[in-house]
C-alpha cells in the first residue's frame, strides 16, 4: 500500500482498476486524514470481505460457447472505453444495449450503522450507495447492460417496513413496499441494502427469473465490506439471479478464487468477485429468449438518473442531440462526441429509427414480437429509438388457452419439462403433483415458509409445487441435477413421475437453502382452469385483472402491460371501437397493414398449433420395473401446513 498527497487535486477519487485476471487495485480516501486530498491505493486481495453466501442451485454447464468473452472483456475493460473493450465484430451495437433502471433503498439500521462507524451525514450514505451502483453498471457492461440508478432513498429516521434477520421476511416486505411504490417511484429492479445480519451465511437473497415483474423485480443485501466494492458484487449476484442466472457450476468460472472468482459463484469471501462468465451469458441469453425482461429495451428516464448529465456518457440527455460516449470510444459517423451535436445533414445518430443519419418514416416495424405474448412497436418519424417495449398484461391467455402470459413470457409446463429434460420432456399426469408434492420436504413441496420450511402443497396447490415429467432421459440435462422418480399406479398402468433435485456439491440436501431449484414450477404457470401459480399457491387469475383490463377493447384487441387497448388490425386505439390500421397509444402509428406483421401471426399460430398437435400425440411414460421412490430417503408423508410466501434462500420463483 502506497499513500499520495497531491495538492492540485480538485477531486476525490476513489474505484477499481482491473489490470488483468490477477492484479486489481483499489483507490480509496483515507478515513482518518484530515487532508481530504490523501488517498490509498491498494490490492484487492487486500479487501477482506466476510464469507457469506446465497445457495442458489447451479445452472447448466455447456461447452459450445467461448470464455473469454465474459471474462477478458470485463476484465481488461474495467479501465478501458467500451467501444475498444470487445473487437468491432463481436461487439454488441448500441442498438443492442439493455437498460436496467434501478431503485436503490438503504433501511434505518445501514444509515445509523454507516454514521456510528464514520461519523457521517445522511450524503456520505447515499453516495456508498451511489459507487456501489456505479460498480455494479461496470460489470454489466460486460453483458451489453446499463445500469441506471433513477431513485435513490435511505430510511434515516424509521423504516417503512420490517427489516429483520430472517432474510425470507425481509425481502418479501420490501417486494410487497415496492409494488405499492411502482406508480409514485416506477422502476425496472429495487435493491434494499441492510446493514442487518442475515441469519447463517446468508448476505442476499432474490427472485429467479424476476426482471420487471411487478411483483418479484428486486432483492436484499446486506452491506458486509467497508468498500463500496463488496455490496456492489452482492447486488451484482442477487441481480443476476433477477436476470436468470443460476450458481456457477463445476468448470463454469475460469478466474482464480485467489482473485475473487466470479460473481456468481455460491459463495463469496475475499477478495472480491468481479466476473461474470460464459455460463452466465446462456443463462441470460436463454432468460431474454424465453421472453423475460421486458422492460430491458426502454431508454431510461435521464432526468431521473443519479449522477448529473455529462456529455460523453452514452445518455441522451436535455440539451444533447446525441451521446455516443467519449471522444476515444465514439464510433459514430452522425455525432460530434465532443459536444454531442448532431454532424451537418444528420437527423439522428442512435437508434433503430435512424439509419444512415436520417430518421425512418413512421409505421416501420422496429421492434417484431418476440413470442406470443410480446407485441410489435413501430417507429414514429419523430424520435431515433423505437418506442418502449410492451407486451400483453399478466394473466392473458396464451398457447390456445394452455397458458397464461407471465412478464411477457408463455410459461407451459412443456417448456419447463423440455428444459430440464430435454426434447422428450413432457408434464407427468396431475396424480404425480399430488403424491409428490404433498411430502413437504426438499423432493417434493410448495416453497418455503418465512422460517424457511419446505411447506408440503394441499391437492389444489400441487401443481404449483415441485415439476413431475415424463421422460425417457436416464437424468436431467442440469447440471448437479438428480432424478427423484417416483412409480405411481393410474389406473392399470404404472407412471414414473419425474422430478428434479438440484444439489450444490459439499452440502446436504438442504444445500439449496437459500432458493428455488429449476425443479419448481415457475410463477404465472396455469395449474387449472382460470388459475395460475403464485407465491406456491394456485391463485385465481382474475387477480391479476386482465380480462377487466380487456374488456373496454370491445372485443377488438387486448391489453398490453401499461393497461392500454393493443387493437387488432383495422381498428384504431384507444378502445379498438372505430375503424383504423391496429396498433395501440404506446407502440407507435401503425400506418399500413404491415405484411411483416402478418407473418409473424402466422407463424405464432403455427408454432402454437404444432406444438399442441406434437404433444398430445406422445403416450405417457411407462415404467413397469421401479416401486415407490427411487431415492430411499424420499418419503411420502403428508403435512398440511399454510401456505406462505414462496421462498426459498437467495431466490424465489
Amino acid at each position: 500500500m502506497f499513500v499520495w498527497n497531491h495538492k492540485e487535486c480538485l477531486c476525490f477519487p476513489r474505484g477499481l482498476i482491473s489490470l488483468n485476471t490477477s492484479v486489481s487495485y483499489l483507490i480509496e480516501p483515507l478515513p482518518v486524514s484530515t487532508d481530504t486530498q490523501q488517498h490509498a491505493v491498494f490490492r484487492a486481495e487486500s479487501l477482506h470481505l466476510p464469507k457469506g453466501s446465497c445457495l442458489h442451485h447451479h445452472g447448466n454447464k455447456e461447452e459450445e460457447e467461448e470464455e473469454e468473452q465474459g471474462l477478458n472483456t470485463f476484465i481488461h475493460g474495467m479501465m478501458t472505453p467500451w467501444s475498444v473493450r470487445v473487437s468491432p465484430d463481436r461487439r454488441m451495437s448500441r442498438n443492442h444495449l439493455k437498460y436496467v433502471h434501478i431503485f436503490h433503498k438503504a433501511e434505518q439500521y445501514y444509515h445509523h450503522m454507516f454514521r456510528s462507524k464514520h461519523g457521517r451525514h445522511l450524503e456520505k450514505t447515499k453516495m456508498k450507495l451511489l459507487e456501489a451502483a456505479n460498480y455494479v453498471d461496470k460489470y454489466y457492461k460486460s453483458l451489453s447492460i446499463r445500469v441506471a440508478v433513477i431513485g435513490l432513498e435511505v430510511w434515516s429516521d424509521q423504516d417503512k417496513i420490517n427489516v429483520s434477520d430472517n432474510p425470507y421476511s425481509t425481502l418479501g416486505a420490501f417486494l410487497a413496499w415496492r409494488r405499492k411504490q411502482l406508480r409514485t417511484l416506477p422502476n425496472d429492479n429495487a435493491q434494499l441494502i441492510t446493514g442487518m445480519s442475515f441469519q447463517g451465511t446468508t448476505i442476499g437473497l432474490a427472485p429467479l427469473k424476476a426482471m420487471c415483474s411487478e411483483y418479484q423485480s428486486g432483492g436484499v443485501n446486506t452491506d458486509h465490506s467497508e468498500s463500496a466494492v463488496g455490496v456492489a458484487a452482492t447486488m451484482a449476484h442477487e441481480m443476476g439471479h433477477n436476470f436468470g442466472m443460476s450458481h456457477d457450476s463445476a468448470g463454469c468460472c475460469q478466474a482464480k478464487a485467489d482473485d475473487g472468482g466470479c460473481i456468481m459463484a455460491a459463495a463469496t469471501g475475499h477478495p472480491f468477485p468481479r466476473v461474470f462468465n460464459s455460463c452466465n451469458q446462456r443463462e441470460l441469453k436463454r432468460y431474454l429468449s424465453s421472453g423475460g425482461g421486458k422492460c430491458l429495451f426502454n431508454l431510461p428516464n435521464t432526468r431521473a438518473m443519479y449522477g448529473g448529465q455529462r456529455c460523453g456518457n452514452g445518455y441522451l440527455e436535455d440539451g444533447e442531440e446525441c451521446d455516443c460516449g467519449d471522444e476515444e470510444e465514439c464510433t459514430s459517423p452522425c455525432c460530434n462526441a465532443n459536444n454531442c451535436t448532431l454532424k451537418a445533414g444528420a437527423e439522428c445518430a442512435h437508434g433503430v429509427c435512424c439509419h444512415d443519419c436520417k430518421l425512418k418514416s413512421p409505421g416501420v416495424l422496429c421492434r417484431a414480437p418476440s413470442g406470443p405474448c410480446d407485441l410489435p412497436e413501430y417507429c414514429d418519424g419523430k424520435a431515433e429509438s423505437c418506442p418502449a417495449n410492451f407486451y400483453l398484461v399478466d394473466g392473458t391467455s396464451c398457447a390456445g388457452g394452455r397458458a397464461y402470459c407471465y412478464t411477457g413470457m408463455c410459461l407451459t409446463l412443456e417448456q419447463q419439462c423440455q428444459s430440464l429434460w430435454g426434447g422428450d420432456g413432457r408434464p407427468a399426469p396431475d396424480m404425480c403433483f399430488e403424491r409428490v408434492n404433498e411430502a413437504g420436504d426438499s423432493f417434493g413441496n410448495c416453497g418455503k415458509d418465512l422460517l424457511g420450511n419446505y411447506r408440503g402443497c394441499k391437492d389444489r396447490d400441487a401443481k404449483c409445487g415441485k415439476i413431475q415429467c415424463l421422460s425417457s432421459a436416464p437424468k436431467p440435462i442440469e447440471t448437479n441435477a438428480v432424478p427423484i422418480d417416483t412409480t405411481i399406479r393410474l389406473g392399470n398402468r404404472r407412471i414414473l413421475c419425474r422430478g428434479t433435485h438440484v444439489y450444490r456439491p459439499g452440502q446436504g440436501d438442504e444445500g439449496q437453502g437459500d432458493t428455488l431449484d429449476p425443479g419448481l414450477v415457475m410463477t404465472g404457470t396455469k395449474c387449472g382452469d382460470g388459475s395460475l401459480c403464485f407465491g406456491g399457491e394456485c391463485r385465481n387469475a382474475s387477480f391479476l385483472q386482465a380480462d377487466e383490463c380487456s374488456a373496454k377493447c370491445h372485443g377488438h384487441g387486448l391489453c398490453n402491460n401499461n393497461h392500454n387497448c393493443h387493437c387488432d388490425s383495422g381498428w384504431a386505439p384507444p378502445l379498438c371501437d372505430q375503424k383504423g390500421a391496429g396498433g395501440s397509444l404506446d407502440s407507435g402509428p401503425v400506418i399500413r397493414h404491415s405484411e411483416t406483421l402478418d407473418h409473424l401471426v402466422a407463424m405464432n399460430c403455427f408454432n402454437i398449433l404444432y406444438h399442441v398437435v406434437s404433444t398430445e400425440a406422445k403416450p405417457l411414460h411407462a415404467d413397469g420395473h421401479a416401486t415407490g421412490h427411487a431415492n430411499p430417503t424420499f418419503l411420502l408423508k403428508r403435512q398440511d401446513s399454510d401456505r406462505l410466501v414462496n421462498t426459498t434462500n437467495d431466490t424465489l420463483p
